[in-house]
């Protein structure tokens, strides 16, 4: 087991480029970009970098040059052949040969297409441009750099002993969350930390932590190169990176009501069993779900991302009753800004109700809250979103208003067309 501490103090990171393979990417990134390089390889996209907490001033902390010396290192990956073999002929999700010979061919072949970066004020613009399979795979490594080279830069003002304190606290207070998780009967968790974790080793020791602690109610990371090299289940799905293109690429208002059936279409398509699992809150849950086509409620389940949890869960359970399942047959996935407090109030609300599970994210794999002065390693809300598609602007509603993102013009257009009344704002954690 690497020792971090050591490692920072010793190589000031310089051995340590942050993103290492193509594959340390989300899982369902990759299951996209097949959907994508099947149904709409020719669509064009812009990517870019949105910082919602506008407090940390990223420009200011993160120098340019090492940005960029970042970034083109990630231009410089390619697939190894082990990696390669990984995915062509391991089994996901009970299937073997997931990935199509023809999307693996594609795959081994290609280089990340170039970024454009700029400072403005104290941020930094970040956006990528191009075909939508190329382009779409930016998006973790782009957080993931932007994430660590944050977290390198308050590690580098600290001791050799100060950075042995500090990891010796965050491996405590990672242990004392798992611990407290083994109270949970029939728990069922995965990693899902990649996008705003605190570095890729410290990602890498949480999911040995939770392999040790949890035994098998720990069931698998997002991440694929440490999926890979731990020997753990590859988790994940879809996004609302699907229904956010797809509409946008509508068009007339029929055609944009229809768009987020279109997505789960192409995907039920491709994909079967633990694979169809519903993200239904792009444009809000409720209204989704009342004018879903009756073949969606035979899907094995849910996705909950935003707003209040125990209320989006609840709507689910409501319309699969409506539309004659039986909701204790189906898989509830809980991942939005959860901690150990909040899986054991939602666990304790539906055991038994339906098959709950839980997507841990940053307060998983970055959680160092209080344990330097001015806060300054806390977790924040940094996203990298498809906001033009054939030069259309996307849109995101949410069930969370805060969460909204595209021109207020067309935020008021989709939510005339999806029938969205008044939500209530909830605070966005990470």
């Amino acid at each position: 087991m690497v020792d971090i501490a050591s490692r920072v103090w010793n190589h000031k990171w310089k051995i340590d480029p942050i993103v290492r393979s193509l594959i340390d990417t989300d899982f369902y990134k990759l299951l996209m970009c097949q959907s994508v390089f099947r149904n709409k390889p020719e669509t064009q996209v812009t990517f870019s970098l949105i910082n919602r907490s506008k407090h940390i001033p990223l420009a200011d902390l993160i120098d340019e040059g090492e940005l960029r010396e970042q970034l083109d290192h990630i231009r410089s990956l390619s697939l190894s052949r082990g990696e390669s073999t990984w995915l062509r002929g391991n089994t996901f999700y009970g299937k073997r040969q997931m990935f199509r010979p023809d999307f693996m061919e594609w795959f081994e072949n290609l280089r990340l297409p170039p970024y454009h970066l700029e400072r403005k004020g104290d941020q930094y613009e970040l956006t990528f441009e191009g075909s939508w399979p190329e382009v779409m795979l930016w998006e973790i490594p782009a957080l993931a750099v932007l994430m660590e080279l944050r977290s390198r830069a308050v590690l580098d003002r600290m001791g050799r002993f100060e950075l042995q304190v500090l990891y010796a606290r965050g491996m405590t207070r990672v242990w004392e969350k798992i611990e407290a998780l083994r109270e949970i009967p029939d728990l069922s968790i995965a990693d899902f930390g990649t996008r705003r974790r605190h570095s890729f080793l410290w990602q890498d020791w949480c999911v040995q932590a939770m392999q040790e602690g949890l035994g098998d109610a720990f069931t698998g990371t997002s991440n694929c190169k440490i999926a890979m090299s731990r020997e753990v289940e590859a988790i994940g799905t879809n996004a609302h990176e699907l229904p956010m293109v797809y509409a946008a690429l509508a068009k007339d208002d029929a055609a944009l009501a229809q768009a987020p059936y279109d997505v789960l279409q192409d995907w039920h398509d491709e994909h079967e069993g633990n694979l169809r699992i519903i993200l239904p809150d792009t444009y809000g849950t409720k209204g989704f779900l009342d004018n879903a086509p009756d073949w969606l409620a035979g899907w094995t389940g849910i996705r909950v991302d935003s707003g209040d949890p125990a209320v989006a869960a609840q709507t689910a359970i409501d319309w699969w009753k409506s539309r004659g399942e039986d909701p204790s047959e189906k898989r509830v996935i809980f991942s939005d800004g959860l901690d150990v407090a909040k899986i054991k109030e939602l666990h304790r609300q539906f055991a038994g109700k339906v098959k709950a599970s839980f997507g841990w994210g940053t307060l998983l794999t970055n959680d160092f809250r209080g344990l330097v002065p001015d806060d300054a390693l806390a977790p924040f809300s940094l996203v990298c979103k498809a906001v033009k598609a054939n030069g259309s602007p996307t849109v995101k509603l949410s069930d969370n208003p805060n969460k909204a993102m595209g021109p207020q013009s067309e935020i008021d257009r989709y939510k005339r067309v999806f029938g969205v009344g008044d939500q209530a704002a909830q605070k966005v954690i990470v």
